[in-house]
C-alpha cells in the first residue's frame, strides 16, 4: 500500500507546487501597470528523505526577474525624472499568460495521477474484500 501512498504524495506536491506558481503569475499579472514592480519567478526543487529522491517536488526560492524595466515616457507623472521617463514594471503579459497555462496544465495532469492512483487502490481495496 506504501507505493500508492507514494504516488498520491508525489502527486500531491505537484498539485501544491504548481498552485504557488499560479499565485506568483497571478501576483505578476496584476502589477504589470505597478511601476517599479519586478517579475517574480518560481524555482522547483526536489523533495530528498533521508538522501533519496522521492519524486516529489516544492517551490524553491521565489526570485525577482532581473529584466530591465520598460521606460515609460509621461512628463506629467510625478515620478517621471528630468527627460520624462519612468521605470514602468518588467512584466511581459505575454509571458505570464504562457506560464500560467503551463502551471494549469501541469496541476491538471498531477490531479489525473492523483485520481487514478486512488481508483487503483479502490479496485485493489475491492478485489481484497472479495
Amino acid at each position: 500500500m506504501t507505493d500508492f501512498s507514494e504516488a498520491m504524495s508525489v502527486a500531491t506536491s505537484g498539485m501544491k507546487a504548481q498552485a504557488d506558481r499560479l499565485r506568483h503569475v497571478s501576483e505578476n499579472i496584476a502589477n504589470t501597470d505597478t511601476p517599479g514592480y519586478r517579475r517574480k519567478v518560481v524555482s522547483f526543487e526536489q523533495m530528498v528523505t533521508d538522501g533519496q529522491r522521492t519524486g516529489a517536488v516544492a517551490t524553491g526560492r521565489v526570485r525577482l526577474d532581473q529584466t530591465d524595466p520598460t521606460r515609460i515616457y509621461d512628463p506629467a507623472n510625478p515620478l517621471a525624472d528630468a527627460s520624462g521617463h519612468y521605470d514602468g514594471s518588467n512584466v511581459n503579459l505575454l509571458l505570464e499568460v504562457a506560464d500560467a497555462r503551463e502551471a494549469q496544465r501541469s496541476y491538471e495532469a498531477n490531479l489525473k495521477m492523483f485520481d487514478q492512483v486512488r481508483q487503483m487502490s479502490s479496485a485493489l481495496m475491492d478485489l481484497l474484500r472479495n
